[in-house]
């Protein structure tokens, strides 16, 4: 049938990690700006993300991005899934990528630029005035994660889906 995949063909996606280091005592969460010269979403504020490996479980992808983007340590077991974003395509996956985003209450460490080549800021941000130059997948996230709403599956950029 014409628009069916068949069986035998396999949908390659990219699986991603976010993770929103949370301080709620002081009302504030780590964020990073993208490189102007990033493929997807340069110059823009973001979460710290990261690609899965293969034979990574995505809680320890989740901890080794936050570590190596920004230094800070989280144990797997205080991660909390927050929200999933399916997203049609970026530069570095024309079939499409799914993003975990987690949430973690509990660090080590202060927030440094760990990657400078990938990043030009790390930063605490108050939750009350984030940044308007931010990724809106990755935005709108944080902001159902903040206002204390259930976790979601959302879509993005497929249309009307």
């Amino acid at each position: 049938m014409p628009g069916q995949a068949r069986r035998d063909q396999c949908l390659m996606v990219m699986l991603v990690v976010s993770v929103i280091v949370h301080d709620r005592a002081n009302g504030r969460v780590v964020l990073l700006r993208r490189g102007d010269d990033r493929p997807f979403a340069p110059g823009l504020w973001s979460l710290p993300s990261g690609k899965g490996a293969p034979g990574e479980p995505i809680t320890h992808t989740a901890v080794r991005e936050l570590r190596e983007e920004t230094g800070l340590e989280v144990e797997p077991q205080a991660l909390r899934l927050t929200h999933v974003t399916h997203s049609a395509e970026s530069p570095e996956a024309p079939e499409g990528f799914v993003v975990l985003v987690f949430a973690a209450q509990e660090w080590g460490g202060d927030p440094v630029n760990a990657e400078p080549d990938k990043h030009s800021a790390v930063a605490w941000c108050d939750t009350d005035d984030l940044p308007t130059d931010f990724v809106p997948s990755t935005r709108y996230a944080l902001q159902r994660y903040l206002a204390g709403e259930r976790p979601e599956v959302a879509v993005d950029g497929w249309g009307d889906a």
